[in-house]
């Protein structure tokens, strides 16, 4: 997008001066706003006396942890809360109070005066339908205000032009293609499409970067601030990535168990926290360069300790189906990791990572080069030579919520790996399993809870735990952390590093994350479409990287300082080469 100086903030002249930054006073108010639900157990007050404004052009944050009641109180705006919820207060879009509407006249009111952008898009399109059938459809819905129903060719003309505007390439025939033949990234611009198409005043995103890798969440970021700047949307952003909140907020909200515990300009916020709550939120944050795991360090710092891991010239190619070629997922990777050492593996969605890690572990097979996991060699490997060292790899998945067995209590699904490999007694089994739990800093008694029962951050160090089950020589952690808030995400991360240190354990660590992979990883090798760029002592790839994605990958981090964010922005359009134009957004395989 070019930017228009005519077309900037709440005065703005380009597309949208008629729109909501003509509108008088907020476009958004709520007022004393509570929520409960029904359950079995009685009503569980979710939201207690909320109150906001949103003005035309603003930017506002909701922030706070899973809980909050912050998604919630976004739902609230769109009138998309269940039947079992109890809802009152006022809740005023555009002069229409949205608490007590029809279902008819929701409709009316959703689209039209207020849209909402959904934390995955995946789940948002019709995998059945095409993205510019669905688009088309908003513009069906709410274009017959005047009585007029919108033509099916104008309904077109104007999906592709959303598309281009949030920079698809080639949307007129990127039109007619279906959900899964978009990336992630691409998939979250169509959905802002959609909302964009209505011409609507007011966006709801509800985590809209969470999924992203950093370099398209970047391109997400600048997507939203030109809405904001050239067509004067108001967009209410809601999110627990504090890193966002300094790139693209004006002003902050705070959240803690249901209520508004701080409301401040983003730059007053980060500066000058009033509430405890935002100070320990603030704190929790990881930033890239604090607390780095090998500051100080020049060299490895097992330098000469047992290889656990070690790949030359490593190879993966995935067979082609139905006539499609070959996918060569890693091409010519070589490194080593050693005993006692966190080794960490950045990069984007699709460059490989877990494709690595899975290879480790016996998972994917490795088809080229050589692999050599705990002495046996992986290129060509026998499942039944590969058995018995099962037991020294712990694997932590990105989603505990579907690695475990939703059927069995968390305290069997800790307990397979020990019957599979030990054998043990069922009162020995007990024994161990409930140690497990407490050294991940759970009550034994949750060993007789089902996964559905945990929090997300509880799941998680429930997945560690049964990736320590066997006391292992290597740990595989794969985004261990990438859906958690950022304080529970603090927590299990000093909680992984203090296990590594006391236990000594090998691990590789993989995360596009790299604030996170800072932390814990004491080196560091970046990924870029399968191939492996750089790699070093992590402080030093961090502070002075020397490949240009790798300074790419670092300019787009956000980090939880306005101030330092917008010089850091700076530097990311300098190094962008074609920001809309999804050079760096793999598309999934056609």
């Amino acid at each position: 997008m070019t930017q228009d100086p005519s077309a900037i903030g709440p005065n703005a002249t380009g597309p949208k001066a008629t729109g909501p930054a003509a509108r008088p006073g907020p476009v958004l108010q709520i007022r004393n706003l509570d929520v409960s639900f029904a359950t079995d157990a009685g009503p569980v007050a979710a939201v207690r006396g909320v109150s906001l404004d949103v003005r035309p052009g603003e930017v506002l944050a909701v922030v706070g942890e899973s809980g909050s009641g912050k998604t919630v109180t976004a739902k609230s705006v769109l009138g998309l809360l269940p039947e079992t919820a109890t809802c009152s207060g006022a809740v005023v879009v555009n002069g229409h109070d949205v608490v007590g509407l029809t279902r008819r006249e929701l409709r009316a009111l959703r689209g039209r005066d207020v849209a909402m952008v959904f934390q995955e898009p995946s789940t948002a399109l019709n995998p059945v339908f095409t993205v510019g059938w669905q688009i088309a459809e908003g513009l069906r819905a709410h274009r017959g205000r005047d009585g007029k129903r919108i033509s099916r060719r104008e309904a077109r003309e104007r999906a592709v032009d959303a598309l281009r505007k949030v920079g698809i390439p080639e949307p007129e025939k990127r039109v007619d293609h279906y959900p899964h033949q978009f990336s992630g990234g691409q998939k979250q611009r169509i959905v802002i499409a959609a909302a964009l198409a209505l011409d609507t005043g007011l966006i709801v995103a509800d985590e809209p970067t969470t999924a992203l890798d950093v370099t398209v969440q970047a391109e997400i970021l600048e997507l939203l601030r030109d809405l904001r700047d050239l067509y004067g949307t108001s967009i209410v952003l809601i999110t627990h990535n504090m890193g966002v909140v300094a790139d693209l907020a004006d002003r902050v909200v705070v959240m803690y168990q249901g209520e508004v515990v701080e409301e401040a300009p983003v730059r007053t916020l980060f500066a000058e926290p009033r509430e405890d709550y935002t100070r320990r939120l603030l704190a929790a944050v990881p930033h890239l360069g604090r607390n780095s795991a090998s500051a100080g360090a020049t060299a490895r710092m097992h330098d000469g300790g047992e290889v656990l891991v070690r790949a030359e010239n490593l190879g993966i190619v995935y067979p082609g189906r139905l006539g499609s070629p070959a996918y060569r997922a890693v091409e010519d990777v070589s490194f080593t990791v050693s005993a006692g050492e966190v080794f960490g593996l950045v990069g984007e969605s699709g460059s490989g990572k877990t494709t690595i890690g899975r290879a480790i572990a016996g998972l994917t097979r490795a088809t080229g080069g050589s692999l050599t996991v705990l002495g046996h060699e992986m290129v060509g490997f026998r499942e039944r030579s590969f058995r018995p060292l099962r037991k020294d790899i712990g694997f932590v998945f990105q989603d505990p919520a579907a690695s475990f067995n939703p059927q069995l209590t968390i305290g069997e699904c800790i307990a397979e790996p020990l019957h599979v490999h030990l054998g043990l007694a069922p009162h020995e089994v007990r024994r161990r399993v409930g140690g497990l739990l407490e050294s991940v800093q759970l009550p034994a008694s949750y060993a007789a809870r089902y996964p559905h029962e945990l929090s997300g951050g509880q799941r998680q160090r429930a997945s560690l735990a049964r990736a320590l089950a066997l006391e292992p020589r290597l740990v595989i952690a794969d985004e261990p952390t990438s859906a958690l808030d950022v304080s529970v995400q603090a927590r299990v991360l000093e909680l992984f590093r203090g296990i590594q240190a006391e236990l000594g354990f090998a691990a590789l660590f993989i995360s596009h994350d790299l604030a996170v992979v800072d932390e814990l990883s004491h080196w560091v090798g970046v990924l870029y479409r399968g191939r492996l760029v750089e790699q070093g002592v992590g402080s030093q790839v961090m502070g002075a990287p020397r490949h240009e994605y790798t300074k790419r990958l670092i300019a787009s981090l956000p980090v939880p300082d306005p101030a330092e964010q917008e010089q850091r922005r700076k530097a990311h359009r300098a190094l962008a080469v074609g920001t809309y134009t999804g050079a760096h957004d793999r598309a999934a395989p056609q």
